[in-house]
């Protein structure tokens, strides 16, 4: 079943950032994560608008989204901010769920953390987890640098279609440090420590469900894999001790579970809906 769909601009900083809507029920907003597109994330999205009127949008430099110069968290959460400020302007009788995979997924958390009232419930996806210790150490970067040179290769490909991702290896690398250190409240550079996504957690008094991966890092019991995998359970433990209101699913998947596991993520979000606030 394909839901028809409307398309409203977002106008930022003089770029228009468009945002597609369709489906029924209660409002959705998905933010996707980094190095994801809509485009890519076609089959969840369908399966959403089954039970909401869900709203999405490609982050700067992804899919139908213009290119960024320099892009950092900051810049990624003004252009959410400034979307779900149009959201505003709709009309809704409902006060929406905030759903994000990933990058995405932070993203929200630190929106729900500035603008409660603007938030009915979370639905975070393999992503904003406050692991313990930081993700990317110095063993870590020859890989991923590898990996990431290889993710920008393979998206040259997809130059002029919904799924095109403009960033270069480099900015994919330091967007991903960055968010290490916005996760973790560790920063190995500069020897700071703090508190973290954590901290964002104790501002939000709506619910929060998680959907994580088991395998976030891959099924490999090779390298650095079980090291990756050990410390983003570890961080979903480490919360849910803090907040022992946040509901977990974990699936047997890898972090690209909202491609594989589409279908086991709208059922797990249809089914832990709440009675709206607002």
């Amino acid at each position: 079943m394909t839901t028809e769909t409307d398309q409203f601009m977002v106008r930022r900083d003089g770029v228009a950032i468009p945002v597609s809507r369709g489906g029924d029920g209660r409002p959705l907003i998905f933010c996707p994560g980094l190095s994801s597109t809509q485009g890519e994330l076609g089959e969840l999205i369908e399966l959403l608008r089954r039970d909401f009127d869900v709203m999405t949008f490609d982050l700067r430099g992804h899919g139908l989204s213009p290119a960024v110069d320099r892009p950092c968290f900051e810049a990624f959460l003004g252009d959410f901010a400034a979307v779900m400020a149009e959201v505003g302007h709709l009309g809704l009788t409902e006060t929406p769920v905030l759903a994000g995979h990933s990058y995405g997924a932070d993203l929200i958390v630190h929106y729900a953390a500035e603008h409660p009232d603007a938030v009915g419930e979370l639905v975070l996806i393999d992503g904003a987890n406050p692991i313990p210790a930081p993700f990317i150490t110095a063993a870590d970067l020859p890989e991923l640098r590898t990996m990431w040179e290889h993710l920008a290769a393979e998206r040259e490909t997809a130059c002029g279609t919904s799924r095109q991702v403009r960033l270069t290896a480099r900015e994919i690398l330091d967007l991903n440090l960055e968010l290490d250190v916005l996760r973790s409240g560790i920063d190995l550079d500069i020897d700071v420590a703090g508190p973290g996504i954590l901290d964002r957690y104790r501002r939000i008094d709506r619910p929060i469900h998680m959907i994580m991966s088991t395998s976030m890092a891959g099924g490999s019991g090779a390298g650095r894999v079980p090291r990756h995998n050990r410390l983003w359970r570890a961080g979903v433990e480490r919360l849910v001790r803090e907040r022992p209101d946040i509901s977990t699913s974990w699936l047997d998947a890898t972090h690209a579970l909202v491609v594989t596991h589409a279908t086991d993520i709208a059922r797990i979000i249809r089914n832990t809906r709440t009675q709206p606030t607002g």
